[in-house]
């Protein structure tokens, strides 16, 4: 059970403390938009001068008032804001909004100034939004405490931008969409974008929870809330393309990138994730619906072959199939259309909208039927014919009804399956396209946004999910190669056989303990196969001996590793790695390793730990996964064994929050099994 914040989204009364009649100042506008509400709860206006503010009369302090207040929004010059807020409390306040600004966001002495407020809300029992923030509004219980107006509707928006929630409004209301609630997020000094999430996803006015952040905070507290919260949760997110701040001594360091981790995160919790206003517009309209497709396979249907070939195109672009159509399906087109139309896919009627639009909702009647289809997309004119109505001359009027009744039955036809069915059109306002959206089906102007609003709806990678950090182990104190190694080994881990040597005598004696063929490394070198400090195939104990006094003699290395020399007939390398992001925790990688791991960058990423069955479907969706199952006379290699050890890895790793880095690279596939060659870990 997360945070209680009904006193913050239901209160039983209201204070603005910095009411203002001076429209410059932002306590004027917050006033304004909280005494609409009036008739709901008490609504109190307060100024140090008194007098009246907007016509009301307006107390002097909240004390001055002679009765508790549950929520006061504190919009008043920094130098005032301890005050207001104690104030606040002392009056019984459950919930502050904080507008003033001029705290963390302006260094060390604002922060340890906001700190400190927020400490005092806490222990007061009491919760605060901000400071820094332009405030909040719930439509479900008439409370308007920002500086603008929002259309009611099922969409929670959290955002970082005031501006930003603005031109959602805008981009919305085509759709007809819009907000439960709008909270602006500030400097989360107490209430955090995580406790919004989940009291939005416990909300019952809200359908679907719209995030704007820059700075999520506790980013896999995030991920969980959005994993757990059983709505639909689509983020827009700025800086995704800067790396994370770390000194990278790994390829795993050196080939995470924030944006993977953000990607990754995203995919583990469910998480729609946008670049911009206009795609998370699409994917709310897409994902309010509630319909999910069952596959990837989309029937492109047109008027016209130009918008049939770019929207196949763009469905192909947003990670879609356009999958030619089974004979039984053409077949049931070819009796509805005439020979011109093209039955394969995309379907284009080729001009018999003109004569029958009624052709349309047959045509979407049969691909909706189809079973080799998981959703359509229609895309083109349709729409037109209504909108020009008896501009198209004598049968005009005649096509505008038969196309009103086209968007009809194609209504009904949406009603009776549960298959995501989308409209590009050039027309979107016309009465046609009216009667689509308002049964429920996503009409939109660009062909783009509707392919993108299908790949919304179609099925998310499977064996998602955050899995949660097991508990910290015995921190490590020395993480040098050998250490790392035995420890990985105590935790499951196969390596092969290896003895630490310093000198000749005990090199000779490492070789009557296990036989070659040999490899030998230096150790304590940040790259070992750069620096020259490995050398492989050693066959006995005259060539291991030769290529110690060659390596010590030009690298000087304090120790050596003497290891058993692997088969490597039939492998394959990968690379498995542990990156500890500062904000989501331990972020796992694996992918094609070797020495060209970083030149390849065939990588996938996750939070960590993963599970086996999770890492299976990573591998398998590699860039080069088909080496897996052998190529050019090779037997398959071990997934299952490959994807235990990725679990091996990412939980010893997770279990070790002391470890900033940690990469086995490479791990040997095998048909038979898995072995570790080489591993790394470096303390944060």
């Amino acid at each position: 059970m997360g945070r209680d914040l009904s006193a913050l989204f239901d209160p039983v009364s209201v204070a603005v403390v910095g009411a203002s009649d001076d429209p410059a100042k932002y306590g004027h506008a917050i006033a304004a938009q909280a005494i609409r509400a009036d008739g709901r709860r008490p609504v109190h206006l307060i100024n140090r001068r008194g007098g009246t503010v907007l016509g009301r009369t307006a107390a002097p302090s909240l004390s001055a008032l002679g009765e508790p207040v549950d929520l006061a929004v504190v919009s008043v010059p920094a130098a005032g804001f301890e005050d207001a807020v104690d104030e606040a409390l002392r009056c019984g306040a459950r919930a502050i909004v904080a507008i003033t600004a001029g705290f963390a966001e302006t260094g060390d002495a604002g922060r340890l100034r906001q700190q400190a407020v927020a400490e005092r809300v806490r222990a007061a029992g009491a919760v605060m939004v901000g400071p820094n923030c332009l405030g909040i509004a719930d439509n479900t219980t008439d409370l308007f405490l920002a500086s603008d107006t929002f259309t009611p509707g099922g969409i929670a928006l959290l955002s970082q931008s005031g501006n930003l929630a603005l031109e959602l409004q805008l981009r919305f209301r085509p759709h007809h969409l819009g907000f439960s609630r709008f909270v602006s997020l500030g400097n989360q000094a107490d209430v955090t974008l995580v406790d919004l999430l989940a009291d939005c996803a416990r909300h019952e006015g809200t359908r679907a929870i719209a995030v704007y952040a820059e700075d999520f905070g506790d980013g896999r507290a995030f991920a969980e809330a959005a994993a757990d919260a059983g709505k639909p949760v689509v983020l827009l997110t700025a800086g995704r393309g800067d790396a994370s701040a770390r000194s990278a001594q790994s390829h795993t360091g050196a080939l995470t990138t924030s944006a993977d981790v953000v990607t990754a995160a995203c995919r583990d919790a469910g998480v729609e994730l946008v670049a911009t206003p206009r795609e998370l517009t699409v994917a709310v309209v897409a994902s309010i619906g509630g319909r999910r497709a069952a596959g990837r396979r989309v029937a492109v249907l047109t008027d016209g072959g130009g918008h049939g070939v770019v929207a196949a195109d763009a469905v192909e672009a947003a990670g879609l199939t356009v999958p030619e159509l089974h004979e039984p399906t053409r077949q049931r087109l070819r009796e509805a259309l005439w020979e011109q139309s093209a039955v394969a896919n995309p379907v284009d009627l080729a001009g018999m909208g003109e004569q029958d639009p009624g052709s349309y909702a047959e045509t979407v009647a049969a691909l909706l039927a189809a079973e080799e289809a998981d959703a359509v997309l229609m895309t083109g004119y349709f729409g037109g014919y209504a909108a020009a109505g008896a501009g198209l001359g004598g049968g005009g009027a005649v096509l505008a009804t038969g196309e009103q009744e086209a968007a009809r039955l194609i209504a009904e036809r949406h009603r009776a399956t549960a298959k995501p069915l989308v409209v590009q059109s050039m027309y979107p306002d016309s009465p046609s396209c009216r009667t689509l959206a308002a049964a429920g089906i996503p009409v939109f102007t660009a062909t783009e946004d509707a392919a993108r609003a299908l790949a919304a709806t179609a099925p998310g990678a499977p064996d998602t999910g955050v899995t949660p950090l097991p508990r910290p182990a015995p921190p490590l104190t020395e993480t040098g190669y050998l250490e790392t190694r035995r420890a990985l080994e105590e935790a499951g881990l196969a390596f092969p056989a290896a003895r630490e040597i310093h000198d000749e005598a005990e090199l000779l004696s490492a070789t009557a303990e296990f036989d070659g063929p040999y490899v030998l490394k230096a150790l304590h070198l940040l790259h070992k196969s750069d620096a020259g400090g490995v050398a492989l195939g050693l066959a006995g104990p005259a060539e291991l001996l030769a290529a110690f006094r060659e390596m010590h003699t030009r690298l000087g290395a304090p120790s050596y590793s003497v290891e058993a020399m692997a088969d490597l007939t039939d492998g394959l390398e990968l690379i498995v790695g542990v990156n500890r992001d500062p904000r989501f925790g331990p972020v796992a990688m694996v992918g094609l390793g070797g020495i060209l791991a970083e030149a390849l960058r065939d990588v996938a990423f996750t939070l960590a730990p993963v599970p086996a069955d999770r890492a299976a479907t990573l591998l398998r969706g590699l860039r080069t996964a088909t080496l897996l199952d052998g190529v050019r006379g090779k037997p398959p290699v071990d997934v299952d064994a490959a994807a235990k050890a990725v679990e091996t890895i990412t939980a010893f790793a997770a279990a070790h929050p002391e470890i900033a880095e940690l990469e086995v690279n490479p791990l040997l596939v095998r048909p038979d099994g898995v072995l570790a060659l080489d591993s790394r870990a470096v303390l944060a």
